[in-house]
Order: structure tokens, then sequence, then C-alpha cells
């Protein structure tokens, strides 16, 4: 009865929470409702930002270039190096200690100069040693044939004496024999003298040696050894290169080499001097062509070599159809943008220049139509990749992706 009436009694209170409860609910379900439309209208207001954040658009992308006015005469362009034909690696015959360096790196020398000299004191000692020794033969030879002289004047007596009886001919016979016998002597003391001129020339020759002299003309392109090294026959002590034999070597494919003939013009384009066009010509093509890459070596020599040129320099190689003008040679060459990547942004002419996965909007000054595109007057530096047909919600900064990838 107890539990029923405290049952009723419950039922009768009055729930003062609940109000507070529904309250809150309410509040919050309204602030849910003013995200959502607050999002409604950011994505309305910019419908390609959530899409371009989170799926990076496809994009196709061209690049800015560089045309010259050879550019409509040429055949086959192919990346070459500046190489020397005329190296000398200069050596010694003897091992020994450098003590005078008369070359530095960088230094134009010529053919009979000295470059390096080596410790000369042993050398000059057995030098000295063997002059002396050839002396004394020589003097030995002279004795000999001193002694060859008075034999002979001692038989021409005996024999004379022998004939008028006055001294036995067995007398005679033998001064004759003993002035053979000297003769022989004087031949061996010669022999020996000679043997003993010819070692005192060996060491000459290997004193002479310890003086390292230019073999060819030409420029010191490694540094040379130094004053205390010790060198022997292996050691490249330095390397000259004639810069008079420079020529672009290029590789051509195989399928290309018809195009390079002897004394075809060129144009060459050096990574270091890329504003400036050099005139050149085929002067001789490899005698075999690389299998594994199926290309052959082109030589080409330049007409007006600059003062800047170097082995090893990198460069562009075109052959052409003609020979270029030389008033055409003079114009600089044209920086080109392609029309696709041009578009309108706030007024302006600008292109979206790609790197590191992302745009950046750069403005441009543009000239004249050329060809599919437009003369660029100001703008990016030649070789910059654009992008091609930007679309109208690309923006400044956005993440993009190649379709290459």
């Amino acid at each position: 009865m107890t539990d029923q009436l405290s049952l009723d009694l419950a039922s009768l209170r009055i729930d003062r929470e609940s109000p507070r409860r529904r309250s809150r609910w309410w509040l919050g379900a309204l602030a849910a409702a003013v995200l959502a439309s607050g999002g409604v209208a950011a994505l309305r207001a910019a419908p390609g930002l959530l899409v371009a954040t989170f799926f990076p658009p496809t994009v196709a992308v061209t690049e800015i270039a560089t045309v010259s006015p050879a550019q409509g005469r040429i055949e086959l362009t192919a990346t070459g190096y500046v190489v020397p034909q005329i190296v000398a690696k200069v050596g010694t015959k003897v091992t020994g200690r450098v003590v005078r360096v008369a070359v530095r790196e960088g230094q134009r020398v010529s053919a009979g100069d000295v470059l390096f000299e080596l410790d000369p004191a042993d050398e000059r000692s057995a030098l000295a040693s063997a002059q002396a020794q050839a002396a004394a033969a020589r003097a030995r030879a002279a004795v000999a044939r001193a002694q060859v002289a008075e034999a002979k004047q001692q038989a021409e007596r005996s024999r004379k004496l022998a004939a008028d009886g006055a001294a036995p001919a067995a007398e005679a016979e033998d001064a004759q024999a003993r002035v053979v016998a000297l003769e022989e002597q004087v031949r061996a003391s010669d022999a020996e003298a000679r043997a003993a001129s010819a070692q005192a020339s060996v060491q000459a020759t290997g004193l002479a040696n310890l003086t390292v002299r230019a073999p060819v003309s030409g420029t010191a392109v490694t540094k040379p050894a130094e004053l205390g090294d010790i060198v022997n026959p292996a050691t490249v002590l330095v390397e000259l290169a004639d810069f008079a034999s420079l020529l672009v070597e290029t590789d051509v494919p195989e399928a290309k080499l018809g195009l390079a003939r002897q004394g075809s013009p060129c144009e060459v384009v050096l990574d270091a001097l890329p504003n400036q066009r050099l005139r050149g010509e085929v002067v001789e093509l490899g005698p075999r062509v690389n299998r594994s890459k199926a290309t052959g070596l082109v030589k080409v020599k330049l007409l007006e070599p600059p003062e800047l040129l170097r082995p090893d320099m990198s460069g562009r190689v075109s052959l052409l159809s003609e020979a270029l003008d030389p008033a055409k040679l003079k114009e600089p060459p044209k920086q080109i943008v392609p029309a696709a990547a041009v578009t309108d942004r706030g007024g302006g002419k600008v292109v979206f220049v790609l790197a590191e996965g992302r745009v950046r909007m750069v403005p441009v000054t543009l000239g004249p139509t050329f060809g599919t595109g437009f003369e660029l007057i100001d703008g990016p530096a030649p070789g910059t990749r654009v992008i091609k047909d930007p679309a109208p919600e690309l923006g400044d900064g956005t993440q993009v992706k190649e379709k290459s990838e």
C-alpha cells in the first residue's frame, strides 16, 4: 500500500529540468543550422575551392621557348660538348723529387718550354763518375798506341839486324809478334773507351730527363704537381690542351646522320653564352657508330670561337639547311610564350607558372604574334614551365597535377 502511494505521488511531481534540456537542444540545432547555411553560402561563393583543395585539377604543361632567326632552317638539333683534339698528359721518364715548377694552371705554354725540374744531385754524381771512367779508358788507349809505336821501331831494328846477320831471325820474329799483340791491346782499349763514353752519354741523357719540357703548345688545364712531390713515369704532372683544336662534339641519331655532311653549316649556342649564337660547320664524322646508343659522332668547328670557349662546355648544335646570313646572326633571339598559356586576370595578361606542384600567377607583357604564340617582352625566363589552357577557377597558389603524371 505504501509502495503504491509513493508511485502515485511521484507521478504528480512537476519536472522542472525538462524546459532547460529542451531549450539547450533547440539552441544546438539552431547553431548547426546557422553553420550549415554559412557553409552552403561559402560553397556557392567559391564552388571550386573545396574541389581544388581535396582534388587537385589535372593540367597540361607547356614552356616558354627561345627562337632564333635560324629556326626555319634547322634540320636537326642535338646537345654536345667542347672537346680539344690535341691533348698531352705530361709525365716524366724517371722517378725523382720535384724541385722546380715553371707552369701554373691556366698558363699558355709553347712546345719545348721547361715545365718541371727534378732533383739532379744523384744523376750529376753518376755522370761525373762515368765521364772520369771514359777519360781513363781513353788514356789507356793512348798508352797502348804509344807502346805499339815503340814496338814497331824495335821490330824494324831487329828485322834489319837479322837481315845483316848481326842478330838471330827469331829475335826479329818475336819483335813482330809483340807488335801484333800490342795492336790488339789498342783495339781493346779503344773499345773500352767507347763503352765508357757511351755510359757517360747515358748518364747525361738521364740528367737531361730530369728537366720536363712541354711536348706541344697548349694551355695547362689541370693543377700541376707541386714542389717536393715524388713522381714516377706513371704520374701525370700536368695536362695540356691546345685551345686552337677545340671542336664541339655531338651525338647524332644514326637515322639522321645523312643530314651531317662535311662542310654543312651549323648554329651553336653554348650554355655559358645563351644569348650568343655562333656560326659553325661540320669538319669530321666519327669513323664508327655507337651500337648501344645508335648514334654517330659529329665534330663541329666554330668559325668565330669566343674568348670564353673552354673544354667540356656544353651547348646545342643545330644542323642547318643553309648558312646563316651574318646580318640575321646579329639579331637577338626571341622569347616566345604559347598563346594557349596566356589568359586574362584582373584586366591584364598573365600566365600560370608551375613549380613544385603549385601554380603561381605572373603578369606578362606581350609583343607581336609569332607562329602559335606571342613574343614575350616581359615575363618568366625561357624554359619556364607554364600551364596550358588554364581553367577560370585556377588561382594563385592552387595545387595541381600534371597530365603526364
